[in-house]
């Protein structure tokens, strides 16, 4: 029998933007610059045994510097999931920006698991170009960089399997490393996109994200994504950042609260 496993997406976080902060280059659709949402996940991936955390929402600090809505701690609801950093679940970083990373350093007994690329633009000598700084906090880039230190980071070039069937992908383009993870469910191959797709209408209309380190490759990686959705290779796409998206997946799962949303049928974790 083929693994399996069951996917909580949790939405911790909120603001309301315009659309040209969000869009690349947006007057070239000739479109009103209306308000648009943006909503912040961390998403949990639990079954055969295992409990993967994938990446760890931001900060109440970097929040506030940017002036974030945090509906609820990711850290507080993780442990109403019942998943606590003291039980060390490994941690998929899909990139290291500010609402992926921000509480990586509660997770400090957890290996993390991040493309190498990633890790190495981070390191390197244009991290502190401002337009890719914006988007960090040092301290969240040090804890990571504690970790990597301390022998827990596992760095992959382009694919790695963190769990049976479980395959995390690097695809670029927001930035270096930008990975997107792929999980076999009862209801279908999800793919947890990250910031490879914010929202629905930019993979729908081909509309790239504003913060882009690559644009070839942002572009490359919708198509990779719409590939594998029509080689079957995945059933259904989970975006980053798009305010609908629990909505768009109710049919799939179980709500456990308004902000959280299981896909597929419970399962025996342990952590």
């Amino acid at each position: 029998m083929s693994p399996v496993y069951e996917v909580t997406v949790a939405r911790y976080g909120t603001r309301v933007g315009r659309r040209s902060e969000v869009y690349l280059n947006y007057p070239l659709y000739h479109a009103d610059d209306a308000p648009i949402a943006m909503d912040y996940f961390v998403w949990v991936v639990r079954g055969e045994g295992r409990t993967i955390v994938v990446d760890t929402g931001f900060s109440a600090a970097g929040g506030q510097h940017r002036g974030r809505t945090m509906i609820e701690h990711p850290v507080d609801l993780l442990a109403g999931l019942g998943v606590h950093p003291e039980d060390a679940p490994t941690v998929v970083v899909t990139h290291a920006h500010y609402d992926h990373i921000g509480n990586l350093a509660r997770f400090d007994r957890s290996p993390v698991v991040i493309a190498e690329a990633e890790l190495d633009f981070w390191a390197g000598r244009h991290a502190q170009r401002v337009q890719f700084h914006h988007s960090v906090e040092d301290d969240e880039l040090d804890a990571l960089f504690a970790a990597r230190d301390a022998g827990r980071v596992h760095p992959f070039t382009d694919r790695v399997e963190v769990a049976p069937g479980v395959d995390v992908l690097r695809v670029g383009g927001h930035t270096p490393g930008q990975s997107i993870v792929r999980v076999p469910t009862r209801a279908g191959t999800v793919l947890l996109a990250s910031d490879a797709i914010h929202y629905d209408e930019e993979f729908d209309h081909d509309m790239p994200f504003s913060s882009v380190a690559d644009l070839v490759q942002m572009y490359s990686g919708f198509d990779r994504i719409r590939a594998m959705l029509d080689a079957g290779e995945v059933d259904h796409v989970v975006p980053g950042h798009d305010p609908g998206t629990l909505d768009r997946l109710r049919p799939l799962g179980r709500a456990v609260s308004e902000h959280v949303l299981t896909i597929g049928e419970p399962v025996a974790v342990t952590a």
